[in-house]
């Protein structure tokens, strides 16, 4: 039964048409006074039209004109909207979406403008599903159009989404505030009543009112500006292209900005806090950069006159696409040189390359609905990294490789998704904005381009775009794109495609036909990963695929129920020591074999790891890859390499191999110069130390921090404390140096005391090498008077990558009332920002002595954490997954199993998808502790004897 709330200005009874009526029970706000000679009108047979989360799709909205008044000072606004709409069914009722606003006047007018009614219509409230239903006395007739206008008003949110208040300070400590918008996925209805579903496109005009000390900013330029009186300005904005309204942005500030143009005229300006406007040059040189490089690329314009970036001081997520106005953190967009590490400038690149490319993948095609956000996030993930290996060669890193990596780690527990799921709340769409959805979509995508070749994938993914400009698509009109399909009536028009029954046979895979959407519906219509088992039996190599999990054994009861109906089309590739040539082979069964030759002595599958799959070589297979990589590492590519480090202890955390085994693979990174392999590796070592010193496990935890020492003794040595060097060796530089200092090493704790002394005596004005500051801000922080310093510079600092290494740095502390201290600052809002609380919180949870310390922070604030960051949000994510993610014990799974299930309580509220990935998470812990710790011990005392 759905629960409504009736505002009634005027009411009328009539018979409905074209409605969906309910039992709901409203209750009704007074009404304001008649006209005189108007009757008062029975509301009883007046109940909310509709009762479905989705709108009716009756009623398409064609053009929005938006007016809004924002008070900075009272901190709330005012504003009407006049919406054209297409009315496709006879109707009383429009229904659209509202949330959180008063509406005081709501009327429809015909296409003359004339009122339908002399009166105010009645609005009905339905809170439940964000909606409200606006009823006319005169039936609204199908094949019309009419304009609904409403005039509306409420407060500046708290918090990070629709038409929100963000604040910041200046070097002499005044507050200034701003007014800023993030609507995806389902807060547009926030800041206005509207259509607030992807498909509903529209023009939008916007005119926003202003004191002449600030500014405003849209999705386009302001094509005029009037004075409304003496204190107030009205600016007005070019209409837009056709948009979905997630994609609506308007901000009020003070900010200054820096301006250039691209190669096509696009102007592209950067804004941020007056103090900050130094900072915002590298991101105007990469977004003017990535504008034309991706003009190029997709082979279609930028449809604007201009696009905006602007640093937000208080924002949720890194980023957001808002056409033409993309917002973005501080720390996504800033870059200052004298506190920036190269990972931060990185970083920024890769951000503004992920918005741009939204603007053409998510805003000129977008998702039908938000269960394909995929389409959306997965190019933009991908797109990433090919923008920045075009723009920024020498800023290339393997991130690609490393994203797949994360995409597994979330796809082999049970408790993922399918990259196409179900989402109908805004809870579950928010969920939706996943490792699946980004990550693992960006590999399938980087699958697909290996498996049909550059040319024919971007040929693909242009006629996409072409042919779904400014409408919504689905995942099958991008396999048809990609194959060349179309419809009969364009095939007969002789347009340059396929029909349906050729497309199918379109290419040719290692000799075989291939029918694309059967294959990439095994990738995206069911969930997890493929293990692909290989065993060699003379000139043949036997392949075997199943469901790769890392919560169950092949010889548990539920094993085969998890196993059941998981089919996978694998594109595999493989490379032997007898041919310089990466073979093919396109498996779609269970069980499958293809021929080597006898004189191959080794076989390395999926290279480079273009495949999202795993594979495991059984019968002795991970001996020959030991022996290859000990003999002749270099016989393999540093892709191949760090693909089977990654392989070996996924299958060991998975039960399919000794942890010995892996252990001894990487043994001959004694031998490695490539810094990739050299990370991966000393990556899983480091993940085994913080996961044992975590637990009553003094001697091994010394015994393995003294054997990454030991081994990692040559490479520790060679760093410089400076920035010089590539990008891969400023990232090795930095993660060995955190994790040596972090061992007590004792070299590494004196030099970075003495930098830590030095950036004091000189009362902050030295600059730290930017790769190492994190590190000795970490050394200088665990005595008080360090920590005092640190945290002082903290509050006064401009620069927000200083003060995220910092943060890090005072987390880091070894004394608990600090630690404590820290996450009141945080809960706080004040001195260390709300956006910023849910990293700071597993910041605290990876600290040996802050790892109880943050969860019980979590459980006795959970209802102040879902009310900043709303359920579903990265950030509450981030945190139930976060501070659980290093338990190990029985123990502590019957805590978190319990906390999930309190009956008196929805804790982690009705078992959301993040409380399963905590609890697989933790399970995965148990059973690895379980399985590897002895042998671990074992192991260790051999190698230090």
């Amino acid at each position: 039964m759905v629960s409504a709330r009736l505002l009634v200005l005027s009411l009328f009874s009539a018979s409905l048409v074209g409605s969906q009526p309910t039992e709901s029970s409203q209750q009704v706000s007074s009404p304001p006074a008649h006209p005189a000679g108007e009757p008062s009108l029975s509301i009883d047979n007046l109940s909310f039209p509709w009762s479905r989360l989705r709108l009716p799709k009756y009623i398409i909205p064609l053009h929005y004109h938006l007016l809004l008044h924002p008070n900075l000072t009272s901190l709330s606004f005012t504003g009407s909207v006049q919406i054209q709409i297409d009315v496709q069914n006879n109707t009383n009722w429009v229904v659209l979406h509202s949330k959180g606003l008063q509406i005081s006047k709501a009327t429809i007018l015909d296409q003359n403008l004339t009122h339908l009614s002399e009166q105010v219509l009645p609005v009905l409230h339905n809170p439940s599903h964000e909606q409200i239903g606006i009823f006319s006395p005169r039936v609204l007739s199908s094949g019309q159009k009419y304009f609904l206008y409403i005039e509306f008003g409420a407060e500046l949110a708290e918090g990070f989404y629709g038409f929100y208040k963000s604040t910041y300070r200046t070097s002499t400590g005044e507050t200034r505030t701003l007014a800023s918008t993030h609507f995806e996925p389902t807060s547009a209805r926030m800041a206005f009543p509207c259509f607030d579903e992807p498909s509903f496109k529209a023009n939008f005009s916007v005119r926003i009112r202003r004191r002449p000390e600030y500014i405003s900013l849209s999705n386009m330029p302001v094509i005029k500006t009037v004075e409304v009186s003496g204190d107030l300005l009205e600016d007005q904005f070019a209409p837009s292209v056709q948009m979905s309204t997630y994609l609506v942005a308007f901000v009020i500030c003070d900010f200054k900005s820096v301006t250039g143009t691209t190669s096509s005229g696009v102007q592209v300006s950067i804004y941020a806090a007056p103090e900050k406007w130094q900072q915002t040059h590298y991101a105007l040189e990469v977004a003017v950069k990535m504008l034309d490089f991706y003009e190029e690329f997709f082979n279609i314009r930028y449809p604007l006159p201009k696009q905006d970036l602007i640093a937000i001081p208080d924002f949720q997520s890194g980023a957001m696409e808002n056409w033409g106005l993309t917002t973005y953190r501080e720390t996504s967009l800033l870059y200052d040189p004298l506190t920036s590490s190269v990972s931060d400038k990185l970083w920024v690149t890769m951000v503004i390359g992920h918005e741009l490319a939204h603007q053409w993948f998510g805003n000129l095609v977008t998702m039908e609905w938000w269960n394909d956000i995929w389409l959306n996030e997965g190019f933009a993930r991908y797109m990433e990294y090919i923008s920045v290996e075009a723009t920024y060669p020498d800023l290339k890193e393997e991130y690609l490789l490393h994203t797949c990596f994360a995409a597994v780690g979330h796809d082999s527990l049970n408790s993922s998704r399918p990259i196409s799921s179900p989402a109908e709340n805004p809870t579950q769409i928010k969920e939706m904005f996943d490792t699946v959805s980004y990550d693992k979509g960006a590999c399938v995508l980087h699958m697909l381009r290996h498996f049909l070749t550059d040319e024919v994938f971007q040929r693909g993914i242009v006629r996409y775009l072409r042919k779904y400009s400014y409408k919504n698509a689905h995942n099958q009109d991008l396999w048809d794109s990609l194959a060349n399909t179309c419809s009969e009536e364009d095939f007969i028009s002789g347009k340059h495609c396929y029909s349906s029954s050729q497309a199918s046979k379109n290419y040719l895979f290692a000799g075989e036909h291939l029918n694309l959407t059967a294959m990439m519906n095994t990738w995206t219509l069911q969930k997890g990963i493929p293990l692909v088992t290989v065993t060699r039996k003379g000139a043949r190599l036997l392949l075997r695929q199943d469901r790769f999990l890392k919560t169950v054994l092949p010889s548990d009861p539920q094993w085969s129920t998890l196993q059941k109906g998981f089919l996978w089309h694998i594109p595999l590739t493989y490379k032997t020591d007898s041919s310089s040539t990466i073979h093919r082979h396109l498996m779609t069964s269970p069980t499958d074999s293809i021929h080597i030759g006898e004189e191959a002595s080794w076989v390395k599958v999926n290279s480079d790891m273009t495949g999202y799959y795993m594979v495991h070589y059984e019968d002795g297979g991970w001996d020959v890859m030991t022996k290859l990589l000990s003999e002749n590492h270099t016989a393999l590519s540093y892709k191949d390499r760090t693909h089977l480090i990654h392989n070996a202890f996924q299958l060991v955390t998975a039960g399919h191999l000794p942890l010995n085994k892996a252990l001894d693979l990487i043994g001959y990174l004694l031998l490695e110069t490539h810094t990739v392999p050299l990370l991966q590796g000393l990556g899983y070592l480091e993940a085994f130390y913080h996961l044992v010193e975590k637990r009553d496990e003094s001697v091994l935890t010394h015994n393995l921090g003294a054997y990454i020492l030991r081994f990692f003794r040559a490479i520790i040595d060679q760093q410089t404390w400076s920035d010089s060097g590539t990008v891969s060796e400023r990232r090795l530089r930095t993660e060995v140096l955190s994790l040596a200092c972090h061992l007590d090493d004792p070299p590494c704790v004196k030099r970075a005391r003495q930098h830590f002394t030095d950036w004091l005596q000189s009362n902050g004005t030295l600059n730290l090498p930017t790769d190492v500051a994190e590190t000795v801000y970490s050394v200088g922080a665990q005595d008080d008077h360090g920590w005092a310093s640190l945290l002082h510079t903290y509050k006064i600092s401009l620069s927000e990558a200083q003060k995220h290494k910092i943060l890090y740095a005072l987390a880091s502390s070894k004394d608990t009332s600090k630690l404590e201290g820290l996450l009141e600052l945080g809960l706080e809002g004040k001195v260390i920002r709300s956006q910023d609380l849910s990293t700071l919180i597993l910041m605290v949870a990876r600290n040996p002595k802050g790892h109880y310390l943050a969860w019980d922070f979590v459980k006795k604030n959970w209802d102040t954490l879902v009310q900043k960051f709303q359920l579903g949000s990265f950030c509450i994510r981030n945190i139930i997954i976060g501070t659980t993610s290093q338990f190990s014990s029985p123990e502590e799974l019957t805590e978190v199993n319990n906390m999930v299930y309190i009956p008196q309580r929805n804790f982690f509220e009705l078992f959301c998808l993040a409380t399963q990935i905590a609890l697989d998470n933790v399970l995965k812990n148990v059973r690895w502790v379980q399985r590897n710790l002895e042998t671990l011990r074992k192991w260790l005392n051999e190698q230090m004897q």
